[in-house]
């Protein structure tokens, strides 16, 4: 955060779970909560990444966050993490994967994968943590789509159907945990410099296609990102739900 961040008083003290938190998106969203004051819980399989960004968070004076190695993909220890985590305020679905793949060599083993690291885990996710917050009367969950889908991106046609679901999964649960007071948005990220996507497909070519596209001409970071999940997360944004909010610099 800078010193020119929002603060909101109600994340102070609020349970927040974050998967895939070790690094990218997610690490910022989790540096972010932190900031906040809010107790954080973040799942991740890179042992070594989510331990320096605890230390790192610590060192900066904020609360540590909880951290609990479970592969999404498993959704037994998934549940588990989440309900050892105890009843959350927030839960924030970023893990996800969006490894390139040619149409013509998918075989339905990597179909099957490809949905349960970026599309299945999600439900299972909410499934976990939405009776805490059905007995608490109130939460916020945040979903992580894309916009790859919305700008007809090709290459990855797994990863682009997975994304497509989660709006809809989205609006589903809204409707489902709305009589709760639970809200339920998807966030949509552009293309953002993480360090992975810098390290593989951010080159001079790209950037001219980024540039072209975005109605604002600049590139686009986790905290960028995180800014806006933070206010999801708040009471400030009491009454937004099933809705999709797209930060990609007005590409889409």
């Amino acid at each position: 955060m800078t010193d020119h961040d929002a603060i909101y008083p109600s994340l102070r003290g609020r349970a927040v779970l974050v998967t895939g938190g070790a690094g990218g998106i997610g690490a910022a969203l989790v540096e972010h909560f932190c900031a906040q004051g809010a107790a954080v819980t973040f799942l991740d399989v890179a042992d070594d990444a989510a331990a320096a960004l605890a230390g790192r968070i610590e060192a900066a004076g904020h609360p540590r966050p909880a951290y609990r190695h479970a592969d999404v993909t498993d959704i037994l220890a998934l549940q588990a993490a989440i309900r050892a985590a105890g009843p959350l305020h927030v839960l924030v679905n970023n893990a996800g994967h969006d490894e390139r793949h040619d149409w013509r060599e998918v075989t339905p083993e990597y179909w099957e994968a490809r949905l349960a690291v970026n599309l299945r885990h999600q439900f299972f996710a909410i499934q976990a943590a939405a009776p805490a917050m059905i007995a608490a009367g109130a939460g916020s969950i945040i979903n992580f789509g894309s916009t790859s889908w919305h700008l007809g991106m090709g290459g990855m046609p797994a990863y682009t159907a997975s994304k497509a679901g989660i709006e809809a999964l989205t609006r589903s649960f809204a409707r489902d945990l709305g009589a709760h007071r639970i809200r339920v948005n998807c966030v949509l990220p552009g293309w953002i410099m993480t360090e992975r996507q810098l390290a593989l497909w951010v080159d001079a070519a790209a950037e001219t296609m980024r540039h072209a596209g975005q109605c604002l001409k600049d590139r686009l970071y986790p905290p960028d990102v995180a800014r806006l999940v933070l206010w999801l997360a708040a009471d400030d944004s009491r009454m937004a739900t099933s809705q999709t909010w797209t930060i990609d610099g007005g590409w889409t």
